[in-house]
């Protein structure tokens, strides 16, 4: 028996997210799927970060244990002529045994995409949300985002359903940029809240549309008015780029340019 981990790419529009449920399609379950006719025998997966329904992940991190002869990184080319072409393994490789996608990250980086064009954009529809109600100031939804920089209680931007003993998690980092009219939202944290992200940025919206000031921001989250949280920003713009681990397993460190920006110039 042998642990294998994969880096995988999957496009969630097509998708019920990642974990395998009843009555619908999920990554797990077509990921295992696959595994079945490789392997001959029943395989389970577990995934670094489990995704929602219509959420991307340009580098999710997977691993399985399995009894077979394919050797660890032979898997990721075997996978991808059974997987369909929404699925795609960027390389696989063979762990130590004590390795875990999900309990060995140190941190997940999560990315959300915001297309603040007057005109929608066809060709980056399925990553981004279009929101144009007026221009955002992101200077000022970063000024507003970096007070949640540390270990804090985020009860408010949990949605319900969640299953987790407590709502406390560190925030390691949070950066907002903008790319002519697409801004980056890029949270990296040790862990995340159901439906955290996706609650943050729709708050962090209304902050950069001048709706609510930094202060009333913080003062919802800090004192967990959940019922003042109500926005929650669309799946589609939300990806998993990677989770980071206290070794490199992967030789693809530069995986997370998952959304490729077309800028044409002078074209009229």
């Amino acid at each position: 028996m042998k642990r294998v981990a994969l880096l995988v790419q999957y496009d969630g529009s097509h998708y019920s997210g990642w974990q395998k449920q009843k009555n619908t399609t999920t990554v797990q379950e077509i990921l295992e799927r696959a595994l079945l006719k490789i392997t001959n025998h029943k395989v389970k997966t577990f995934a670094a970060g489990r995704t929602d329904a219509g959420v991307h992940a340009s580098g999710q991190v997977v691993h399985f244990d399995v009894d077979c002869v394919i050797p660890g990184d032979s898997y990721s080319d075997v996978l991808n002529n059974l997987l369909p072409l929404t699925i795609r393994i960027l390389e696989s490789v063979e762990v130590k045994d004590n390795w875990h996608a999900c309990y060995s990250a140190i941190y997940r980086h999560y990315r959300y995409v915001i297309n603040n064009s007057k005109f929608p954009n066809l060709f980056i529809n399925n990553w981004s949300w279009h929101r144009y109600q007026k221009v955002l100031d992101e200077d000022l939804m970063l000024n507003a985002s970096k007070r949640m920089e540390g270990e804090h209680d985020f009860f408010a931007f949990q949605k319900s359903g969640s299953n987790r003993i407590n709502s406390i998690t560190n925030i390691k980092n949070i950066d907002i940029k903008r790319v002519e009219n697409l801004i980056f939202v890029d949270i990296k944290a040790t862990g995340f809240l159901y439906g955290m992200v996706r609650l943050i940025v729709g708050q962090l919206v209304l902050v950069g549309e001048k709706k609510i000031s930094p202060e009333i921001f913080t003062d919802r989250w800090v004192n967990k008015k959940k019922n003042d949280v109500k926005e929650s920003a669309p799946a589609k713009g939300l990806c998993f780029v990677n989770a980071v681990y206290e070794e490199n397993i992967f030789k693809k460190i530069n995986y997370d340019d998952f959304f490729p920006v077309f800028l044409i110039k002078g074209f009229s």
